[in-house]
């Protein structure tokens, strides 16, 4: 019982972590309508920029983090310009969704050109722990961290949404975008903000990710990227309290698998687990029906 309650708090931190990540995802396809799959390669970028000023340069890890989540947030914006927005209105989703794959491999590859392919060790931000039970279940400070960071996100995001100009903005552009533009709604200003809140995200999520698993080289980010897109399909991509409950749940069901079925099976279970509530549920846990008019 004491190791399944050790498991299951491991599993809620890597859940949080993906739920991080796929709020990204979500918050891009609610309102630009795109999947941008080179998110998870800004993660790794954010875990670069903190190792490169917190180890070469000796700067503290939370004035690190900062130049991380400006660093990234600089680098979704000039991303969506540059790569995605002359293609916002291309006749065929499929050209976006390969140049966003094309994005994903120039990062990584820029990665590898100026840090090479060598195994970074990351110090982790947070080194302390604390003892429950009598010193039968360690939970290290990190995912204690990483957690309560999940949720305070979460919170954050719903009031920004609710409650800002900025945010009405968003749901405006998320439900029409013609709409929104005659309503004097700057589109494209909004998409960009877009891309930062997640880029920005992505930043903090890199720095978590890193802390608690210790190694960074140029494709950290590429299948944690690809695991939180399941999960902010799972809870319904466009929802934001979907993205964290399908992280969450995503989290947890490949650290149990992989302590009590198979390391190997684990991530098979877990891409399993998603086609199962597809079949059953194709808009995912939270995801609502969109019906189109003809």
């Amino acid at each position: 019982m004491i190791n399944f309650l050790t498991y299951l708090i491991n599993g809620i931190s890597l859940g949080s972590i993906y739920a991080i990540i796929a709020l990204g995802y979500t918050m891009v396809y609610g309102i630009a309508k795109m999947l941008n799959f080179a998110h998870g390669d800004v993660i790794m970028i954010g875990g670069y920029l903190i190792y490169t000023f917190a180890t070469t340069y000796g700067m503290h890890p939370l004035l690190s983090i900062l130049i991380a989540i400006v660093g990234c947030t600089i680098l979704g914006i000039t991303t969506e310009k540059i790569a995605y927005k002359p293609l916002r209105n291309a006749s065929s989703n499929l050209a976006v969704l390969i140049t966003a794959i094309g994005v994903s491999y120039f990062l990584q590859n820029i990665a590898l050109l100026i840090f090479g392919a060598n195994t970074k060790s990351f110090s982790s931000v947070v080194s302390w722990k604390i003892q429950l039970l009598g010193g039968e279940v360690i939970i290290q400070g990190i995912t204690i961290v990483t957690i309560l960071t999940s949720l305070v996100i979460l919170l954050l995001l719903e009031l920004f949404i609710k409650f800002t100009k900025s945010g009405q903005a968003m749901l405006a552009v998320s439900e029409d975008k013609g709409a929104a533009t005659l309503m004097g709604i700057n589109v494209n200003r909004t998409i960009s903000l877009t891309f930062a809140i997640g880029s920005g995200l992505a930043a903090i999520a890199g720095a978590l990710l890193c802390s608690a698993y210790p190694t960074l080289t140029p494709y950290t980010g590429a299948m944690p990227g690809i695991k939180a897109f399941v999960a902010a399909v799972l809870g319904g991509i466009g929802s934001i309290p979907g993205a964290m409950i399908g992280g969450l749940l995503l989290g947890v069901v490949e650290i149990l698998s992989k302590r009590y079925i198979s390391t190997q099976l684990a991530d098979a279970i877990v891409f399993g687990i998603l086609i199962i509530i597809l079949l059953v549920k194709p808009t995912g846990l939270l995801g609502k029906n969109i019906q189109e008019k003809v």
